[in-house]
């Protein structure tokens, strides 16, 4: 990059502060992460100078000690005036309030990119952001039920799928630029338009989440304490996401509320096929449905 060059990203959560530590991180650092130590993508944004954008202070602290950050500001307009690339690192429906804000005070041809968990939403109000400036949707398929900066690492997106959403308006140029990051901080850069994204996230991230919320639900309505006594593996993987921030997760169903619903539907669908060939006593379907199960299962390598 060249000299100057300067990174905001606005939030120091999971995310934010985890590209933050993976863009900063030093080679033995990024070896120790299972990074590249020296790809040449890494190498170039490293000497970026990177400001964070947050109003906790404890994060800011914490990331100011971790080296992950040059300087940090309480201040929206302060911090992405300056920057040549803007990273929007909040809850969804933060991103998409903000963002008439950030347009207000981006400095011309900077490249506006997010990390929320669903697109379509924030696509549709960066259509909304001055021509000069360039919006990419971004979405690093990863991530931990944990929130806040001290949850972060920096190889939070080592070899995994980073969804890039250009505009129509996006220039070339700037689709590589995000490009970069992404591959930068160790991910694998997928573009794809919002649409299609919200629909597969809606089964592979939201479906599982709705569905993790509703057996803790199941078993506490249930009131008996020695199923909680016995709960173990089976239950702690099975729910582990229901331990995932409320408020963040509240913004992702609500911006991709349609297709969620129709993933509950399909699955709804599917318990009523395996509750029914149980009660009925159905070995055949039921050895079936077990069965296909566990064939897709095993092939799936993450």
């Amino acid at each position: 990059m060249e000299d100057g060059f300067c990174i905001c990203i606005v939030g120091l959560g999971l995310m934010g502060g985890s590209l933050a530590l993976a863009l900063r991180a030093s080679d033995d650092d990024r070896s120790a992460a299972g990074l590249w130590p020296r790809e040449s993508a890494a190498s170039a944004w490293r000497s970026a100078r990177i400001v964070a954008v947050t109003r906790n202070q404890q994060a800011l602290a914490a990331a100011r000690t971790a080296n992950a950050i040059d300087d940090g500001s309480g201040d929206l307009a302060e911090g992405v005036s300056a920057a040549d690339v803007i990273v929007l690192a909040t809850p969804v429906r933060t991103i998409v309030r903000m963002l008439a804000e950030v347009g207000q005070h981006a400095r011309p041809g900077a490249l506006v990119l997010d990390l929320g968990s669903t697109k379509s939403a924030v696509c549709a109000a960066m259509a909304g952001l001055p021509d000069g400036l360039q919006p990419v949707g971004g979405h690093p398929m990863c991530g931990k039920e944990t929130a806040g900066f001290a949850a972060a690492e920096a190889g939070l997106f080592r070899n995994r799928p980073f969804v890039l959403c250009p505009l129509p308006r996006t220039q070339p140029c700037a689709l590589q630029r995000a490009e970069s990051l992404a591959r930068a901080v160790g991910g694998r850069p997928i573009v794809l338009d919002p649409a299609t994204h919200d629909r597969a996230v809606a089964g592979i991230s939201h479906l599982p989440y709705a569905l993790a919320v509703a057996l803790v639900r199941t078993v506490e309505a249930a009131a008996d304490p020695v199923a909680w006594s016995l709960a173990s593996s089976g239950f702690r993987d099975t729910s582990r996401l229901a331990a995932s921030d409320a408020d963040m997760m509240l913004d992702i169903l609500f911006t991709n509320r349609e297709a969620v619903v129709g993933w509950l539907d399909a699955c709804t669908g599917q318990l009523a096929m395996v509750r029914d060939a149980l009660a009925a006593g159905d070995d055949t379907t039921l050895r079936a449905c077990l069965a296909g199960a566990q064939t897709r299962r095993a092939g799936l390598t993450v």
